[in-house]
């Protein structure tokens, strides 16, 4: 994040999971806490994830799974951010995540895990506080 700009969020929604609700929700609190987010929509790849991260020079990618594959998921986004050299964009992964993976997907390199039930202003604080560390 450069030069006191806004911060920008990509709230996507890999793979074949059509449920978004909560992905709509979490764009709408983040726009509300002084974001700027960009949703991907329905049924991205993680190749199309990457390439929109890239574009839209986002500070953080925010995954919405529902379909119990976030494992696979992020170990494959993580991986395509590191192949193009994009290091300075923090992922975040939030839904239907049993607390046993949230270990595995922090280790994976995934900042922050918000499974359902997450206060809805959680994710926001959590962004700006780790995005002020790092332009510190």
């Amino acid at each position: 994040m450069s030069g006191g700009r806004v911060p920008r969020v990509l709230v996507a929604k890999p793979g074949l999971d059509g449920h978004d609700r909560g992905a709509k929700v979490i764009a709408h609190a983040l726009k509300d806490a002084g974001f700027e987010v960009i949703y991907s929509g329905l049924h991205q790849t993680v190749e199309a994830i990457v390439e929109i991260a890239i574009q839209e020079d986002v500070d953080v990618i925010g995954l919405s799974i529902m379909s119990g594959a976030h494992l696979p998921i992020a170990e494959r986004l993580i991986g395509l951010l590191r192949e193009k050299e994009v290091d300075d964009v923090m992922v975040v992964v939030g839904g239907v995540i049993p607390s046993r993976d949230i270990p595995k997907l922090k280790e994976m390199g995934v900042a922050e895990v918000f499974p359902g039930g997450t206060d809805i202003d959680l994710p926001a604080q959590f962004i700006r506080q780790r995005l002020s560390l790092q332009s510190a």
